[in-house]
């Protein structure tokens, strides 16, 4: 690979930075066709070139030294399931392809083809998705805590009045409901009634 990275390093050497900045270029970021008609008469100057087919889903990035055939490659794997406002599948496809291209190559080459924005941009903390819940939910809950107290305290009634074990205490409430547990407030206050009235 000798004859490839002294190649790739002199090409390092001659090609500028291309975004912006650089005379020529008016977006914020420098396309394909705006990095190929700076890199290629650069890498024909050392000897170098590329391919970048498509493999599977995969955007594969070969860098070559024509004269000794030694070769660097990269994979870019496409993202998969992506959707973008106003385009069909076909066009997503597309235009994640040239992305993937474009950034594969400027990593490959060591190009620098946009301004640096690591401190121009503030991180923003996502909102937190509200929970929307449903009113017969919460209503559901609400009674079902109710009831898990009003049980505690038929329990400890129950157990106030000698019904001490299991069984004695299932008959009591079979006498007051015709069923052997509380399934509701309104069997929990016919027991708590029949327990008021005992006493």
């Amino acid at each position: 690979m000798k004859e490839l990275y002294k190649a790739l390093a002199a090409f390092q050497q001659d090609v500028p930075n291309i975004y912006k900045n650089a005379k020529g270029y008016s977006y914020t970021f420098a396309d394909l066709g705006e990095i190929n008609d700076v890199i290629k008469p650069i890498l024909a100057k050392h000897g170098l070139g590329y391919a970048q087919p498509l493999v599977g889903t995969t955007v594969k990035t070969i860098i070559f030294h024509a004269e000794s055939g030694e070769s660097i490659e990269g994979f870019a794997d496409i993202p998969q399931g992506v959707q973008l406002k106003g385009m069909n599948d076909f066009q997503v496809l597309g235009s994640a392809i040239t992305y993937l291209r474009r950034y594969s190559l400027s990593s490959m080459l060591g190009l620098i083809t946009d301004a640096d924005a690591d401190a121009a941009g503030e991180q923003v903390k996502a909102k937190p998705t509200p929970v929307i819940r449903d009113r017969a939910a919460e209503q559901y809950e609400a009674e079902a805590d109710e009831l898990k107290r009003a049980k505690g305290v038929i329990n400890d009634t129950l157990v106030g009045h000698d019904y001490l074990t299991v069984d004695s205490k299932k008959a009591f409430i079979k006498g007051v409901l015709s069923k052997e547990t509380i399934d509701s407030i309104d069997d929990a206050n016919l027991v708590m009634d029949a327990l008021e009235n005992e006493a």
